[in-house]
């Protein structure tokens, strides 16, 4: 399938700026994904969107099969799943996806690398996440073992690549993502993980990491952790926790490390939290995205424990205990509200 190198101003008259040759339903679903991706959608266009879809079931099959092309730019890779690879291995895996990625954009729209780059609704992988060295998909997690016996379980979403410690220590650029790090006594070095602005670093330790919207929140399981960020430093004991982002690192706080590694057992476990953190947390597990469109929903508190496996059971939770709305859009977009 060949895209337009242009997107019409309006997705509704989409067929009717281009040719006659040109006029096709993939194009005219190009154009909405390019709407949404862009951010620009509006309640009208919502609206206009779901008429679009009605009028032929072909229509939404367009949008979901391009809405599914966009995000599988990120989800192509080599021997992801199965045994770990050795520690030089993954450096020609992140060329071949780089190659792939340039080749990708090449050949689709001009604002491709831009959306890439930067993806809308997190709808696909960022640029950064696709040149990492190990990378779980939506849904996805992995155990990788490092040359030195380090553990690093990644949980979905997760991107890893692997760096070399100043000190001589094994280390691992945390791109994005979650994952539980057991750091075995090492002679030579330690183990230290960089994330955002800042880095964890341990010896003979088990903690877990947690990267999203800018901040890092660093769990200690057992042992020992540090966290350095420029001349501030914290250390962490077992069932303490803190948060460091641009401000700064945080108090130390308790924390249950049952609660908090309970992806590892297939879980999650929401006490007290606002729908909309609830929302952001679901979309890190389920294809296509849930988009919260009532601010007011979105403070209110929610209770639940769900396997991972039946996270979409979450929405019509949420319906039934705050009286909500869901419209399901083509392409996976649930819209809540």
């Amino acid at each position: 399938m060949t895209f337009v190198e242009t997107m019409t101003s309006n997705p509704d008259s989409a067929a009717h700026d281009q040719p006659d040759n040109c006029a096709s339903i993939d194009q005219e679903a190009y154009a909405w994904v390019m709407r949404f991706a862009s951010g620009q959608a509006s309640e009208t266009d919502i609206g206009a969107l779901q008429r679009w879809s009605r009028q032929d079931p072909a229509h939404a099959e367009a949008f979901r099969r391009i809405s599914q092309t966009w995000k599988g730019l990120g989800e192509l890779r080599l021997n992801e799943r199965g045994a770990p690879r050795p520690l030089a291995a993954p450096v020609a895996r992140r060329m071949g996806r780089r190659a792939f990625l340039g080749g990708a954009v090449a050949a689709s729209a001009a604002g491709a690398a831009v959306l890439v780059a930067r993806p809308p609704l997190g709808l696909w992988p960022s640029l950064s996440e696709l040149a990492a060295d190990y990378r779980t998909a939506t849904g996805e997690q992995r155990q990788v073992v490092l040359a030195d016996n380090t553990s690093i379980d990644m949980n979905t979403q997760t991107s890893i690549a692997i760096r070399s410690s100043e000190d001589g220590g094994s280390g691992i650029d945390l791109i994005s993502g979650e994952a539980v790090f057991s750091a075995p006594a090492q002679s030579s070095g330690q183990f230290a993980v960089h994330a955002a602005n800042g880095r964890i670093v341990a010896n003979d330790a088990r903690f877990n990491v947690r990267y999203q919207d800018n901040g890092v929140c660093v769990t200690c399981l057992k042992g020992e952790v540090r966290i350095e960020q420029g001349s501030a430093m914290l250390s962490l004991s077992p069932q303490r926790q803190a948060v460091y982002s641009d401000r700064g690192i945080s108090s130390v706080m308790v924390a249950d490390p049952a609660h908090v590694t309970a992806w590892q057992e297939g879980v999650v476990i929401f006490q007290l939290t606002p729908v909309s953190e609830v929302v952001t947390e679901v979309n890190r597990y389920r294809s296509g995205k849930i988009i919260l469109t009532n601010q007011q929903l979105g403070r209110r508190l929610f209770n639940a424990r769900l396997r991972i496996a039946n996270i979409d059971l979450v929405v019509s939770r949420i319906e039934q205990v705050f009286g909500a709305r869901a419209t399901t859009l083509p392409g996976g977009i649930t819209l809540l509200g």
